[in-house]
């Protein structure tokens, strides 16, 4: 499994981001290196699809689902409405998104 957590420099939320992916990894019982992607400037967040900071994948996909419309891609924290704290998402989402990437795997 492919998981990846997405960040600025002194995101204050990355730290928290990268524990809840390993917790629920851990409660799944599977074993996953966790690959930091320090975004750097602007071209790297266009080129990575970066929604902001943080942004979790699990095989190349958004835990939160591909935003809807185009946007334009930004250094800039990340919200995700109704989680506390609301710089990460729900472990529940990231537990959904887990779920689907082990029923994807060949």
């Amino acid at each position: 499994m492919k998981v990846e957590v997405l960040y600025v420099a002194e995101c204050p939320s990355h730290p928290a981001a990268v524990k809840l992916v390993k917790d629920v990894l851990a409660a799944e019982g599977i074993a996953a290196d966790i690959r930091e992607v320090l975004v750097t400037d602007e071209r790297m967040a266009g080129e990575l699809g970066f929604c902001g900071s943080p942004t979790i994948r699990i095989n190349g996909r958004d835990v939160a689902g591909e935003p809807r419309e185009v946007q334009t891609f930004t250094l800039s924290c990340r919200l995700y409405p109704g989680s506390k704290p609301i710089g990460v998402p729900p472990a529940e989402m990231i537990h959904l998104a887990v779920l689907e990437a082990r029923e994807d795997r060949p």
